[in-house]
């Protein structure tokens, strides 16, 4: 059986409350005391309990994600990466579901606070600029995978318009030239930073193609796309899902993948990508990296630097399969 705490006390003859002051330094008591209590924690081999220790300093070691994610798309990557980093200090995480619902927000966080979290990130599904959740919180505050509008707080999120460039230099790499792009409501933010950071490498064959974060639209729009330029050799698409609607229209008009037409996603969101025929050649949005800067911020922040603000952008990966394979001569 492990030793406790009572089993130190009774070595050193001394109460339990006697030795558990001298085992985390509380306390006034006479050296000579404190010095048989620490020697016969070390004979026995006693380990102090860290939560214990940390609720008599007045620590939960707990920190809270707060979400408007409800699929967990976005936030279950970020808060896998976010515990990754907590996990080294054994913090846990608290997951909290807002349901884009702000009167839901405001109650978690009261109810975190109440539980006195070390520490709050803020995540969601969209890089759009939102409401802070305050300042002068009793705890520092992070934005991941999301971006407050207050430039006072520190927002991390993935780089858009450069993924957007590495598509596009990955294709003309592969030797393709004409390359079309077909994306989300022109009303986000990523759909128009994607579509510029193609732009900065390459005009796209035809106009870029807004519409909707879905198969059914990569179905349309690479319909639209074919008519309008039907010697397109590459198309770049906003999101997986539209990626493989546009797959499914290629192959239905007889165009092979890759070697007719090429064929790059964005999200690197595996079960999509990996399930399109072929599999897809696609921009990962490093969530995991997200999370784990976010979480690191907070440790630093708990344990007295100061806090950081502004936006900062985490490099997207470019991940290679098989939909952009360099075509084979005839």
């Amino acid at each position: 059986m492990p030793t406790t705490i009572k089993d130190v006390a009774a070595a050193a003859g001394v109460s339990v409350g006697t030795a558990s002051k001298a085992l985390n330094g509380l306390g006034r008591m006479r050296e000579d005391t404190r010095a048989r209590v620490l020697a016969a924690a070390r004979q026995l081999g006693f380990r102090p309990n860290p939560l214990a220790q940390g609720l008599l300093a007045g620590r939960t070691f707990t920190v809270g994600l707060v979400s408007s994610d409800s699929f967990g798309r976005f936030s279950i990557p970020v808060m896998l990466g976010a515990e990754d980093a907590l996990g080294a200090g054994q913090i846990s995480v608290f997951m909290c579901d807002t349901r884009d619902d702000p009167i839901r927000e405001r109650h978690y966080i009261e109810r975190l606070l109440a539980r006195r979290v070390e520490g709050i990130i803020v995540t969601g599904r969209r890089t759009e600029p939102r409401a802070g959740i305050g300042q002068n919180l009793p705890v520092p505050v992070v934005y991941a995978m999301t971006q407050s509008v207050d430039e006072r707080d520190l927002s991390i999120i993935p780089d858009d318009r450069g993924g957007g460039e590495q598509a596009a230099r990955h294709l003309l790499a592969t030797g393709r030239e004409k390359i079309g792009h077909i994306t989300g409501p022109e009303r986000f933010q990523a759909a128009r930073l994607r579509a510029q950071g193609l732009r900065d490498v390459v005009e796209p064959a035809g106009e870029v193609l807004f519409g909707e974060w879905s198969e059914e639209w990569g179905r349309q729009g690479a319909d639209i796309l074919l008519r309008a330029v039907p010697d397109v050799e590459a198309i770049f698409c906003g999101s997986d899902q539209i990626a493989r609607g546009v797959a499914e229209t290629l192959r239905e008009r007889g165009r092979r993948v890759p070697d007719d037409v090429a064929l790059v996603g964005f999200d690197n969101w595996e079960p999509m990508a990996l399930a399109c025929r072929p599999p897809l050649t696609t921009i990962d949005m490093s969530l995991g990296d997200i999370g784990r800067m976010a979480a690191e911020h907070l440790l630093n922040v708990m344990a007295g630097q100061p806090a950081e603000s502004g936006v900062r952008t985490v490099p997207a990966g470019l991940v290679i399969r098989e939909s952009t394979r360099v075509a084979q001569l005839p």
